[in-house]
């Protein structure tokens, strides 16, 4: 005669079981449907920050000592006035995402091996926020002002030298993620410098490469 109360046992059990196993899948199913949802959201937040096109709109560039400068696209000016050394840039946002220019590190003289971004502690803060629409354009600007600060003399060689200047460029966008960095170029022609990107590197996510 069968034994009903182990019958009973085992099947609750085996239905535990079952259970068990669809609460997972599902668990896991909705787990990559969260994921999918992030992924895409973010990528309607990500911004991509691109040298202008050389037929986009000039940009005119205020810096706070009231000195003006009209970049053209693709193109960047240094100028060395009066001590203080203006740098801009005419730049295109062509990511989906409103982006957000956080700071600016100059890289000078020769790179020898991998290129590696600058550390985050070393950039030099923006002084006022500046934000480029989604496939919109607009400008990067710096200045480095203190006579007494190294950057400024190897700056300086670099103009006089007519060296091609490299320009790490952190940014992110509105919601303050997804950082990245674009290292440019400005390579010296017979007007002005001709603005270009190099190299991308991901803050807050995984490198590509």
């Amino acid at each position: 005669m069968a034994d009903w109360t182990t019958v009973a046992s085992l099947a609750t059990a085996g239905a535990t079981l079952v259970v068990a196993g669809a609460t997972f899948a599902a668990v896991r199913s909705a787990n990559r449907a969260a994921r999918t949802a992030e992924h895409s959201l973010l990528a309607g937040l990500r911004p991509l920050i691109v040298p202008a096109r050389m037929d986009d709109p000039p940009q005119k560039v205020m810096w706070q000592d009231r000195h003006f400068a009209r970049v053209q696209g693709g193109r960047a000016i240094v100028e060395d006035l009066d001590g203080v050394i203006y740098m801009a840039a005419a730049v295109r946002n062509a990511g989906q995402g409103i982006a957000v220019l956080h700071g600016w590190f100059p890289v000078l003289g020769p790179i020898e091996g991998e290129q590696i971004r600058t550390p985050l502690e070393q950039f030099r803060r923006l002084s006022r926020d500046l934000y480029i629409p989604a496939g919109d354009t607009g400008f990067w600007q710096g200045a480095i002002r203190d006579a007494d600060d190294p950057l400024q003399q190897q700056v300086r060689a670099a103009i006089a030298g007519r060296d091609v200047i490299r320009l790490d460029i952190l940014y992110g966008d509105h919601e303050g993620g997804q950082r990245a960095i674009v290292r440019c170029l400005l390579t010296p022609i017979e007007e002005g410098y001709l603005f270009t990107s190099a190299r991308y590197w991901n803050v807050d996510q995984p490198d590509p490469r």
